[in-house]
């Protein structure tokens, strides 16, 4: 699984991340220093303190989910660039999916 996104809205996902840290009864001080600088400093950061993949997959029937991890990097979007073309990448991912 592979999710796309856009921050439409730094201010806010920054602010909701250091609520949600500054919440945590138990993070140790040391650990919430650190955590209040990640997400000021990375939008990635503020999203990991504020998505939690259990949480999105818990109730997915036949699914249990063994790893998560994080990446980011940031990119410049254009809707009109040839690889922003999802639809196509996902027809192509899925040519030997088809069966008789």
């Amino acid at each position: 699984m592979e999710l796309l996104l856009e921050v439409t809205d730094n201010d806010q996902l920054t602010g909701a991340a250091l609520e949600r840290v500054e919440a945590d009864e138990f993070m140790p001080d040391e650990e919430r220093t650190h955590a209040r600088s990640a997400v000021r400093e990375d939008e990635a950061e503020a999203l990991a303190y504020l998505v939690e993949p259990v949480d999105l997959l818990g109730q997915v029937p036949g699914v249990e989910l063994a790893q998560a991890s994080w990446s980011s990097e940031q990119v410049e979007y254009d809707p009109d660039a040839e690889m922003w073309d999802l639809d196509e990448e996902d027809d192509e991912d899925h040519l030997d999916d088809v069966r008789p």
